[in-house]
């Protein structure tokens, strides 16, 4: 838990030297469709758990976390450091694996997860179990990479994010 911290702390002391990088390429990971096997990639790569992006064409939100916060370095390195990061499209019919073996595609994953605005991002946990879900843009890069850390230090199982925050 310690080296967590330290972790993060590091992260945001270079977060004034933070570059821009493609999210595409330095954020999120290759899909390959199956949830369900990525579960076990996750536990062998001694991540923390899975973190779903749910996006649409032509959402300005979608957009500004991608041009303000996906694209930041020091945000790219702590999460891909402690999460396996996908992207799905709400309104896509591309195939999948849900996390439970189940086949479905990208757009009823999304229903069946009770997406109903974008951007949503859903952070699960190495169960395939939903552990905390965000609705919206965060604020800032900072917000967001606390976000993470609530996250891959298990604080939602004791408070909520909101409550969270303000100790912070």
């Amino acid at each position: 838990m310690r080296q967590l911290f330290i972790a993060f702390l590091m992260v945001f002391a270079v977060s004034a030297q933070a570059e821009t990088r493609d999210p595409l390429s330095y954020f999120f990971q290759p899909k390959f469709g199956d949830f369900h096997a990525e579960l076990q990639t996750a536990r062998e790569q001694g991540k923390k758990g899975i973190f779903l992006f749910f996006e649409m064409d032509d959402c300005p939100f979608c957009e500004r976390m991608r041009s303000t916060i996906l694209n930041q370095s020091d945000v790219q390195d702590a999460y891909r450091a402690q999460f396996l990061l996908y992207p799905i499209d709400v309104n896509g019919d591309t195939q999948m694996t849900d996390f439970q073996g189940k086949q479905t595609t990208e757009k009823a994953f999304a229903l069946a997860n009770r997406v109903r605005a974008t951007p949503t991002m859903l952070f699960i946990d190495l169960d395939g179990k939903l552990v905390t879900r965000y609705v919206g843009p965060t604020k800032d890069k900072a917000e967001f990479l606390l976000l993470g850390k609530y996250v891959a230090e298990g604080s939602y199982a004791s408070e909520p994010f909101t409550k969270y925050k303000q100790g912070k």
